[in-house]
Parts: structure tokens; C-alpha cells; sequence
């Protein structure tokens, strides 16, 4: 095989593998991890069963791969919104501007509270889960902290103001399910005006 073809095999089977996690996070977070069969996430994938299994050894293996990919994508998010060469403001108006459109956020956020507060969950995986997200806080909590030095966002611990933030942000998308929009389109403004001063 020439190293083109190998290259363009791998690119192709990495393109095959997104599309099955893809396919594989809507399924399992509207149907619940239990509930979910292989064959499910092949019929939306349309792959066959077997197929499936050239990627993943069960269902258990996708759902971690989903919530890895899941908190990193987001820590890659938040990162941008830090390293943003404008105001903390701006910087957290983009964040929350692009979250609130994030067409799988809802999806990453059933499957990561899933993860965190499921008995079905292996102990490792939730201890897992738990760490990095609280290690995500941290660019957030830095943009905190700058609008704090500026005077612009109120004053206290950033950490848990960004964990606040956060919080009402996961909250807020699970009420925008694709199919179920609960609520008025927010505005990054009225959300921001919660941390100003």
C-alpha cells in the first residue's frame, strides 16, 4: 500500500469514527445510556452492527470516548474565549454568544451529567469526569478574574463564580433541545448582566 493510500485510509476511517460518535451522542442522550443498543447507534450512524465494533469494543467504550471528546472540545471553547485579544467582557460575551448555539451542547451536557451522577457510570470514569471538569473551570475563572481587575465583573471567589456560570449555562441549553425550546432565545447581555457590578 503506498503512503498515500495509507494516509488517505486512516483520514477516511478517523472521518467514519467522528461520524459514529456523532451519530452515537444524540442517540444515547435521548435515549439514556441503559436503554441504548449498539444497533441504535448503528441505525443512525447508518453503519452495520459490525462495523461498529471495528471501533468500539461496546457501548460503555463510545459513551467514554464521547465524554472525553465532550470536555475537551469544550476546554478547546473555552480556551479561544481566553486567549481572545479583547475586553473580559468581550471575551465572555463570545463564550457565551457561541455556547448558546453550540448545536451538541445540549447532547455533551446530558451525557456529562449522566456521567457524574450515574451508579451505571464506573467509579474511575466519574472520578474521571468530575476532575476535568473542574479543571476546565480554570480559563473561565481567569476570565472572571480579569473583569474582576478591571472593575467590571463583581467581586468573590472566581472559581465559583465561573462555576455558576457554568451551571446556568448547562442549564440553559437543556432547555433548548432541538425539537423542545422551552424558552425565549436568551442574549448574552441579560446573562452577563448577572456578573456585573
Amino acid at each position: 500500500m503506498s503512503p498515500r493510500n495509507f494516509e488517505k485510509d486512516k483520514e477516511l476511517r478517523a472521518e467514519r469514527r467522528q461520524q459514529l460518535l456523532e451519530a452515537a451522542m444524540h442517540v444515547i442522550a435521548r435515549r439514556g445510556l441503559p436503554a441504548t443498543k449498539i444497533a441504535d447507534i448503528a441505525a443512525a450512524a447508518k453503519m452495520s452492527v459490525g462495523s461498529i465494533y471495528n471501533y468500539f469494543r461496546s457501548k460503555e467504550e463510545i459513551f467514554q470516548a464521547l465524554v472525553e471528546n465532550g470536555q475537551q472540545e469544550y476546554r478547546t471553547f473555552v480556551e479561544e474565549a481566553l486567549s481572545l485579544e479583547s475586553t473580559p467582557y468581550e471575551k465572555l460575551h463570545w463564550y457565551t454568544s457561541n455556547w448558546l448555539v453550540y448545536r451538541n451542547g445540549w447532547a455533551i451536557t446530558v451525557l456529562l451529567q449522566y456521567a457524574r451522577t450515574s451508579e451505571a457510570v464506573p467509579a474511575e470514569l466519574t472520578q474521571a469526569v468530575s476532575s476535568r471538569f473542574i479543571d476546565n473551570l480554570r480559563p473561565m475563572a481567569s476570565i472572571i478574574a480579569e473583569g474582576q481587575q478591571a472593575g467590571v465583573f463583581k467581586d468573590g471567589d472566581s472559581t465559583q463564580l465561573a462555576l455558576i456560570y457554568v451551571s446556568m449555562m448547562e442549564g440553559l441549553i437543556l432547555h433548548d433541545i432541538p425539537g423542545i425550546h422551552e424558552i425565549a432565545a436568551l442574549t448574552p447581555d441579560r446573562m452577563l448582566s448577572l456578573l456585573l457590578k
